[in-house]
C-alpha cells in the first residue's frame, strides 16, 4: 500500500523502514498503545478514504492528550482524523429525575 503523504513516491534512502508503509506504522501505533502507560486496547487505527481514522473512548482527558501525542509521532506526515471520546467517570452531583 502506498503511503498517501508521498503520492507514491519511495521513500529516501536512509529513512525509517516505516516511512513509507502506513499499515506498519498503524500496527506499530497499535502495539505502542497497548504496551505503554495508556494500555489502550479499547482504540482502533484504521485507514478510510486515504487517511487514517483514530476512533475511540479513554478515561480522562489527560489520557486522550497523551493518546494524541503518541499518534501524531507514530503517524507523523499521515492525514489523520481524530474520534476520542472522554468517558465521564466522575461522581453526579446531583440525583437522576426520574
Amino acid at each position: 500500500m502506498n503511503d498517501p503523504a508521498t503520492h507514491g513516491v519511495p521513500a529516501p534512502a536512509g529513512a525509517a523502514p516505516a516511512a513509507g508503509n502506513v499499515d506498519y506504522r498503524i500496527a506499530h501505533l497499535r502495539d505502542r498503545l497497548a504496551a505503554e502507560e495508556l494500555g489502550e486496547l479499547g482504540v482502533r487505527a484504521e485507514v478510510r478514504a486515504g487517511a487514517v481514522a483514530v476512533t475511540g473512548t479513554v478515561p480522562s482527558a489527560r489520557c486522550r492528550e497523551t493518546l494524541l501525542r503518541i499518534v501524531h509521532e507514530e503517524l507523523a506526515g499521515l492525514t489523520v482524523h481524530s474520534d476520542i471520546v472522554v468517558a465521564e467517570t466522575t461522581r453526579p452531583d446531583h440525583a437522576e429525575e426520574l
